[in-house]
């Protein structure tokens, strides 16, 4: 980049016909120079970037584990009674019916 702008600079030189348009250029090439020289800075973060989690983190995400699991095992226990219940009554009620349909004739 700095090859076109001694490119550039050479140019303005030669240009020396219109004062005007030659300071012009001048200070445009001072300004590009001067821009490439300072970089740009960034604004800095507004928060801290976290390392890495703690042992304890670590334990008390585990340990949550552990308890959801354990809750949902005795979830999924108590609907599996739940619905042998309600299959029972089922069948219990359907004979019931069917008795009561034999001895109704």
């Amino acid at each position: 980049m700095s090859d076109a702008l001694d490119k550039a600079e050479a140019a303005v030189r030669e240009a020396s016909t219109d004062t005007a348009a030659v300071q012009l250029a001048f200070a445009a090439m001072e300004l590009a120079k001067l821009a490439q020289q300072q970089p740009v800075q960034q604004p800095a973060c507004q928060h801290q970037a976290r390392t890495g989690r703690s042992a304890g983190e670590w334990l008390a995400i585990g340990g949550a584990v552990c308890v959801g699991s354990i809750g949902l095992a005795f979830a999924s226990i108590a609907l599996a009674i739940a619905a042998c219940c309600a299959t029972g009554c089922f069948l219990i009620l359907r004979r019931l019916w069917q008795d009561m349909q034999r001895k109704g004739r």
